[in-house]
């Protein structure tokens, strides 16, 4: 008598309860950004973030996403005012935000409105609330992407978790306000894929072809 060939894992898999329910995929898209604000092994804690540049051409960088507020439809991230990324959104503040975690197997993206915060209650609650290692981040003479002739120096042990107030001047928070979102969930009995777009009457969503 022949052994049964051993059914495949899909065969056992239970889909998730948004799967084909619009509504509940764009809950679950918030839900995935607010764990991934507090989560550091979330793949949503560190998405791509593309801002517009002087040329405009695309620029892209990984961010930490700090914080998702969906009444608010806001994603809180942090800069440096002598960045580039600041600079590009002082002039075009439409910002794209790129999620994707792998073991989700779900991709966002995400359209949005980028307002910057320097020197205001945004900007000394979120100094406040951030760690001292965090801070240390803002303290450097040098702007970030600054052409230097080699390496700089290590930072001495008893600096690298001190607190820190001198890089308070360089810091501040990008409040992202999404207005766009685009959901890519991965399966292997069909992919789906959906938008919405945010109107005065809140959000409008419709399923695409994947």
């Amino acid at each position: 008598m022949s052994t049964p060939e051993p059914r495949s894992e899909a065969a056992h898999r239970v889909l998730p309860g948004y799967y084909n329910d619009l509504p509940g995929s764009l809950d679950h898209a918030w839900a995935m950004m607010v764990r991934g604000a507090g989560d550091r092994r979330s793949g949503f804690h560190t998405p791509s973030v593309a801002t517009v540049d002087e040329a405009g051409e695309p620029s892209q960088r990984v961010m930490v996403l700090r914080a998702a507020d969906p009444a608010q439809r806001t994603l809180r991230l942090h800069t440096d005012v002598r960045s580039q990324k600041f600079a590009h959104i002082g002039r075009q503040p439409r910002v794209s935000v790129l999620f994707y975690d792998a073991h989700a197997k779900l991709q966002l993206r995400i359209g949005a409105r980028g307002q910057l915060h320097t020197s205001d209650d945004v900007a000394r609650a979120a100094w406040a609330a951030s760690r001292a290692q965090s801070r240390l981040c803002y303290e450097q003479g040098l702007a970030p992407g600054a052409e230097v002739d080699a390496p700089l120096p290590e930072l001495p042990v008893d600096r690298r978790f001190a607190a820190a107030d001198d890089g308070q001047k360089n810091f501040a928070v990008l409040m992202a306000t999404v207005d766009r979102i685009e959901w890519l969930y991965l399966a292997i009995e069909g992919h789906r894929r959906a938008r919405w777009m945010w109107s005065e009457g809140g959000w409008q969503g419709t399923w695409l072809a994947p």
